[in-house]
């Protein structure tokens, strides 16, 4: 085991975009001390494991990681880098990672990690440490100024929830919901704008829930954030994610008419349609009350893209209920979707419940939803044949020539030419899947 100071390190994200930015951040802390990022894992003197708990089994999956980097480190016969395991599963299981994982050095919650350069630097002397009880404001102000990214970033503008779920570790891991300051928003996303971005991803883990004062002392909420945002010149597209709707307020559903920059997307979780599910997980909503929403932002945007999120089995799911989830999806028609098997955290009131539901049974139903799901999904897709529009240019496609970009719905699009990262271009969509559409370029779009 290395006990010298690590001159390369490797971040691996697990779960959702705010574990990614979080995982970005910690390369910007790491690379500010003056390491390098590798590639792979196995040429890392440091490896970050930055972990999710939001699904059945997460806390063995980091043992099972260690094990194997421990493991090939010995089949090379070197020695096992520097291991830090962060993220929600530090934060929930962090003595117990301690005492069970002698290999890892180092532990740090979400709200911590602004002070893993420390932390590996005490670990590298020889010393183990972890921090899983700090403020979010103290991460947020002693993270270092964005630099170099890509042409879309995430920007993290909330943490925390508040809604307390019965299904779900995130008030537990997360914490309280807290709203970053306008200013530091604001500053954070020229930043971003400065280093590359053309798209922004407002993130929270109910970013809608944000709100602030604006640069003239005015409360606002994500509306009057977005609107801000979207004056800072470079930048041509805003998203959020993920949403709550009992905090999709009129301004914001106002905003997706009259913000310009504002993309046509909304992902927002429903979770179930049996209004007696959604009261057991403390949802606070109706199936009537989630789909009236719905049916006011498609009447401000008409061409909007909607989005959920689904879990099939929650404890006491009678088919007749089930049936009522599907009801839902015929209702929304979702241009895409996210469907999870019920998963059973500890401590979360679910995981208490009687009534679970038994797993073929849960596999059964996960099907017939996304086949409902993917169905809706081909048919937004098709419904966008035919259509011009911008798209950005993200990354190089599988094929020579090949490039993949983001239609303003969020729709994956493979189109050949002559282009850059970074592009916004005009493409004519002339062929539709249910998970990406093809396009032939016409020519860049003005700036």
């Amino acid at each position: 085991m290395t006990t010298s100071t690590p001159r390369t390190f490797h971040v691996k994200s697990f779960g959702c975009q705010m574990n990614v930015y979080d995982g970005e951040r910690m390369a910007e802390l790491l690379t500010a001390e003056g390491m390098t990022a590798a590639d792979e894992r196995e040429t890392a003197d440091l490896v970050v494991l930055n972990t999710c708990h939001i699904r059945e089994k997460a806390t063995e999956k980091v043992y099972s990681d260690i094990g194997r980097i421990v493991k090939d480190a010995r089949r090379e016969g070197g020695s096992a880098p520097l291991i830090a395991v962060a993220g929600c599963v530090a934060q929930a299981e962090g003595e117990e990672i301690m005492t069970r994982a002698p290999s890892v050095r180092v532990v740090v919650g979400p709200q911590a990690y602004h002070r893993l350069p420390a932390m590996v630097a005490e670990a590298a002397a020889g010393g183990r440490s972890a921090e899983t009880d700090m403020p979010a404001e103290a991460k947020f102000a002693a993270l270092p100024k964005r630099r170099k990214v890509g042409a879309s970033a995430f920007l993290t503008v909330q943490e925390g929830c508040d809604k307390f779920c019965t299904y779900c570790v995130v008030p537990y891991t997360r914490g309280a919901e807290l709203s970053r300051p306008f200013a530091d928003l604001v500053d954070e996303a020229e930043a971003l704008v400065e280093g590359g971005a053309r798209e922004i991803t407002l993130l929270g883990q109910n970013v809608n829930a944000w709100s602030g004062e604006d640069a003239r002392g005015r409360p606002v909420g994500l509306a009057g954030l977005a609107e801000a945002l979207g004056q800072i010149e470079g930048l041509t597209r805003i998203r959020y994610t993920t949403s709550h709707p009992m905090d999709m307020d009129d301004a914001l559903i106002e905003a997706h008419a009259l913000n310009p920059k504002l993309m046509p997307f909304l992902h927002l979780p429903v979770q179930s349609g049996s209004d007696r599910v959604l009261k057991a997980m403390n949802r606070s909503h109706t199936a009537e009350g989630y789909l009236r929403i719905l049916e006011r932002v498609r009447a401000v945007r008409p061409d909007i893209a909607l989005s959920g999120d689904f879990i099939v089995g929650f404890p006491g799911e009678t088919e007749a209920e089930f049936a009522e989830t599907l009801q839902m999806v015929e209702a929304a028609r979702y241009a895409q979707a996210f469907s999870f098997k019920f998963s059973a955290r500890p401590g979360t009131p679910a995981a208490t419940m009687d009534d679970h539901i038994a797993p073929e049974v849960m596999d059964e139903r996960l099907q017939r939803l996304l086949a409902a799901l993917q169905r809706h999904s081909l048919a937004f897709n098709k419904t966008s044949v035919g259509k011009r529009c911008t798209v950005l240019v993200e990354r190089m496609g599988r094929h020579a020539g090949q490039w993949l970009g983001k239609s303003p719905w969020l729709q994956s699009v493979h189109f050949t030419g002559d282009v850059a990262l970074g592009d916004l271009v005009e493409v004519d969509l002339i062929e539709a899947g249910p998970n990406s559409l093809s396009g032939r370029l016409v020519a860049r779009a003005a700036a």
